[in-house]
């Protein structure tokens, strides 16, 4: 019995794991939004595949969310290629570098996420895979060390990054192609949103869906994040149909405000606002005080505050804007 149930909990993780997939656009006439990245791709892809060539290296970069990783699935959909995926933090050594490119084919994308974390060695290893196509790999050490040219086959690189500031110039400057994702429109997460509540089999009433989109931060991760969790509310708690009392309750008690923002949004602003006085104040003490890494901060917390205008950032650090204020129910001291 014991054994039936961990393969069912398996079972479980397996058909979750479909769903989030599932909610992944196939083919670039499926997704949504990035018009402008759209049109080029579809051109560089449609180009690449009447001369039988395999991509230029592309980099994407942009805010957490977005959409960097579909779109490298849906490019190796629309190149009939394999894609292997990893991400800088796990590429520590040359070998690690060398076990991926050994086995990819003509045409294969290599996929790799948050490549701004790739360690110098590794990078500069790299460097000649991606223009000429080889690499010199060192086989043991000491005196008994000895390089070894070894020969690739064409391939694509795609790196995806949050913090493009980070990339070194010679790394950048290795991509054919560099496309900044930007924010989605409340237009665009509702057609989203829609697409994912047909996928996933959802009834909702007349501006239910256009309720979680606005909520959503401009962010597509964030969207479908919101929808599963309405739906298991209106799941238990209601009769299964997504309406706007459903989901107002369910983003109540997620803690999730009218501008989108949750518990560590309204942390930070509040921490800039009552221990800074509205600052300015360093990123490192505001995370400090919060308890937070400072990456979270700067990755995930800021650019949606500095994009709606609560925050703004400074010489001398953080300001929380008037409109902060007004949202946390603070006087504005008018300084």
């Amino acid at each position: 019995m014991a054994i039936d149930r961990v393969l069912n909990a398996e079972s479980i993780s397996e058909i979750e794991d479909n769903y989030n997939s599932a909610l992944r656009p196939r083919n670039l006439a499926e997704v949504v939004g990035q018009q402008n990245i759209k049109e080029k791709l579809s051109i560089a892809i449609e180009a690449a595949a009447q001369r039988k060539e395999p991509l230029e290296h592309i980099l994407f970069y942009g805010p957490p969310g977005l959409g960097k990783t579909t779109l490298a699935n849906v490019i190796a959909s629309e190149m009939g290629a394999n894609i292997r995926v990893t991400s800088g933090p796990a590429l520590t050594k040359q070998g690690d570098v060398m076990g991926l490119l050994s086995n990819i084919n003509t045409g294969d994308i290599l996929f790799i996420d948050e490549i701004h974390r790739l360690n110098t060695t590794v990078e500069e290893f790299i460097y000649p895979a991606m223009e000429d196509f080889k690499v010199d790999f060192t086989v043991d050490s000491g005196l008994h060390a000895k390089t070894i040219n070894f020969p690739l086959k064409r391939f694509t690189l795609i790196g995806a990054t949050t913090r493009a500031g980070m990339l070194s110039s010679p790394l950048r400057s290795r991509f054919g192609m560099l496309y900044h994702l930007e924010y989605y429109s409340i237009e665009e997460l509702s057609e989203i949103v829609s697409r994912s509540a047909r996928l996933l089999n959802l009834k909702s009433e007349s501006g239910a869906l256009e309720l979680i989109a606005a909520r959503s931060r401009n962010t597509p991760r964030i969207a479908n994040r919101l929808l599963k969790r309405v739906r298991d509310y209106a799941q238990v708690k209601g009769s299964g149909v997504l309406t706007k009392d459903i989901v107002e309750a369910s983003l109540k008690m997620e803690r999730i405000d009218h501008y989108g923002l949750d518990e560590l949004d309204r942390a930070f602003l509040s921490a800039l606002i009552k221990i800074y006085n509205g600052g300015p104040a360093g990123i490192e003490a505001v995370a400090a005080t919060l308890g937070e890494e400072r990456d979270t901060l700067e990755d995930v917390v800021e650019p949606y505050l500095l994009q709606i205008g609560l925050l703004r950032r400074t010489k001398r650090g953080r300001e929380a804007t008037k409109e902060a204020y007004d949202h946390l129910g603070i006087e504005f001291p008018g300084k």
